[in-house]
């Protein structure tokens, strides 16, 4: 819940009640006096009440959640109790006493003292029920978005974290093609430039088009395939994707840089890569297969800075929503992702 639109309720709702025990208590007093004399009955002591009530709520009791300290709340709030008494109990006999045919406007004795104390004790304790309702949801609702720009920076962070491991293995593709004077260079630029565009414009985003995520996927997938000597098996299939739904951007491309560091080398030609993309109204799925480079490589399922990346972002972007399974087996590497929609 919005705090301002909190703060808006909790106004009305301290107007409502003084609104609501003014007619009521008019209501019940105009049965046996007269309107005039009600409203002064009810709305003089009610006057002095809301003082005292609100004079707490706003100078005396935020001290005590402040500093946490009984005395310094209690040096404030018994002379201020005393001094609105003592102005309370003086104006009901200059006025309510017009009125009654008793005596007991004419003295202040104990029993009128009590009751007084009593009669604004009760309002006041109200009203401060009330300041630490507020103060708590106050407080709840900066942990929350403490909370949020903490996971945001902590989710930035590890974005930008992907950026330059991403650039850094581009460039020494393009210093190696460059070196080897191939005409492929140029297109690795061009590649190289969409990527870029691709980061700056759109990975500060929450969600991307999953159209954009998979150009940028192929504009990789087309750069390793320049830079690798030898051809190499590829299956790229999205024909059951959805590619209007949204994603979070820059979270496919670590499980296919994973692929060609454990898969796709120039020294096995007998290399493959397996990619697919899956949709439907409530799920995403995504799955990645391929061959370990080495007969007796063994990959671990938890390593690797790209994969570690990946898991931290993605209990971020979708908190409970999501499984990650990451298999070893039979000289194949596998990845199977599914994000929930909602």
């Amino acid at each position: 819940m919005n705090f301002h639109f909190l703060r808006n309720r909790i106004f009305w709702l301290n107007v409502s009640f003084w609104v609501i025990f003014f007619i009521y208590k008019f209501y019940d007093y105009t049965v046996y006096m007269s309107a005039e004399r009600a409203f002064l009955q009810i709305g003089l002591p009610m006057f002095f009440h809301i003082l005292i009530s609100y004079a707490h709520y706003f100078f005396i009791l935020p001290e005590l959640l402040r500093e946490k300290k009984l005395l310094p709340y209690l040096i404030k709030l018994i002379p201020t109790l005393a001094v609105v008494m003592f102005f309370s109990i003086i104006a009901e006999n200059e006025i309510l006493a017009r009125y009654s045919s008793s005596d007991y406007y004419d003295s202040v004795g104990y029993v009128r003292l009590v009751s007084a104390l009593w009669d604004h004790l009760s309002f006041m304790i109200f009203t401060g029920m009330i300041k630490f309702a507020v103060d708590w949801f106050e407080l709840e609702n900066r942990k929350k978005e403490l909370e949020n720009q903490k996971l945001n920076a902590e989710l930035k962070f590890l974005k930008a974290q992907v950026n330059p491991h991403f650039l850094f293995n581009t460039l020494h593709n393009l210093n190696y093609l460059t070196q080897a004077k191939k005409d492929e260079a140029t297109e690795v630029v061009i590649k190289l430039s969409n990527i870029m565009r691709y980061m700056l414009q759109e990975s500060d985003k929450k969600l991307v088009p999953m159209s954009r995520e998979i150009e940028y996927v192929k504009d990789y997938l087309d750069l390793e395939k320049i830079r690798l000597n030898n051809e190499f098996q590829m299956d790229f299939d999205t024909e059951g994707l959805d590619e209007s739904i949204e994603i979070a951007p820059l979270l496919l491309i670590p499980f296919i840089e994973n692929a060609f560091k454990h898969g796709i080398k120039d020294k096995n030609p007998e290399s493959w890569l397996s990619f697919s993309m899956r949709s439907d109204a409530q799920e995403i799925q995504m799955k990645v297969e391929n061959s370990i480079s080495e007969p007796n490589e063994k990959v671990n399922s938890h390593a690797g800075f790209g994969l570690s990346n990946v898991k931290k972002r993605l209990e971020l972007s979708y908190p409970k929503r999501h499984s990650l399974d990451i298999q070893s087996k039979d000289q194949v590497f596998s990845v199977n992702l599914t994000l929930k929609r909602s």
